[in-house]
Formats: C-alpha cells, structure tokens, sequence
C-alpha cells in the first residue's frame, strides 16, 4: 500500500489503532515523510458477544439476531457491542474533524471494512442501511473528493495495486 500512494501528495495519515492499519499507515507515511496520527474512533466496529464467533458458530448461536440484523439492515446493536448508527456517529464526527483539520488538503485515513464503507456512505449522504451494498477489500483504496459542493466518489475499493505483475 504505501508503494502504491507513494507518489501522490499527502498531508497528513491518520490511522485506527488497530496494528493492521496503523502498519499500514506507517508504510504510506513511511513514503512522506509524515507521522501516522491515531484516531481511536477509527477502530473497527464493537462486536461485543460475536468476537473470535465462527460462521459456525454464528449460524447456530446467533442465528436468530443475525437474521434480524440483516433484515433491519444492519441498525441494531449487536450484543454487547454497537449499531451501525453507533458507529456511524463516531466514525463521521472523527472524519468531519479531520476534515477541518486539513482543509483543502489531501488526507489518507487507513481503517476497516465498516469504518470505510460508513465513511463512504456519510461522506455521500447515502442512508447507513445501504452500506451492505458496497464492497471493499482488505488493501484496497477508496477515494473521495471533497469539492465545494458535492463531494465524489472518484474511486471505490481500487486492487489494482495489489496485482502481481
């Protein structure tokens, strides 16, 4: 990852705590000479009872709450940890704050697959029960244009760097 952004101008990383993000940013940083900032708020989604669950597991001990979460769209809390609402809130109150932090500037955020696809949705105005709609992979790049207007979706789940040659 860092190879692939390592000639685009970049202002400022910020990263989950997490160690897969935060490795990752720090190979982007390492190519900018720029310090990974940590944003707790840009860890993953609280899980609570379903941590380290198989899909086994899932189908026969929370089958019934995995039904419901799909069929309300995902907003319910999951048991013991957050709703999509939840994290919604504390990932875009971290963005929008990065946002005017670096304004006019080109910020890379390294997260994971919810905290990207509610960033995505929120940045778009797109309800937050349409995000099971949008796929990204684990490495890929979602860019967003953040315009005077309307902001762009000008690119979504990019692997192409992740190809071997």
């Amino acid at each position: 990852m860092g190879i692939a952004l390592k000639d685009e101008e970049v202002n400022a990383i910020y990263s989950s705590p997490l160690k897969r993000a935060f490795d990752t940013a720090k190979a982007i940083a390492s190519h900018h000479q720029l310090m990974v900032q940590v944003e707790p708020d840009l860890r993953e989604m609280e899980v609570g009872e379903l941590e380290g669950v198989s899909i086994a597991e899932l189908g026969t001990s929370f089958s019934q709450f995995i039904l419901q979460w799909r069929q309300g769209q995902g907003l319910e809390k999951l048991p013991g940890g957050e709703s999509i609402i939840d994290l919604g809130e504390r990932v875009w109150s971290t963005i929008e704050h990065i946002i005017e932090k670096h304004k006019q500037e080109t910020v890379v955020v390294v997260g994971h697959f919810f905290v990207c696809v509610i960033a995505i949705c929120k940045a778009l105005g797109w309800p937050l029960n349409r995000l099971e709609r949008i796929r990204v992979q684990t490495g890929s790049i979602s860019i967003i244009e953040l315009g005077d207007k309307h902001p762009y979706l000008v690119s979504l789940g990019d692997t192409c760097h992740l190809r071997e040659d």
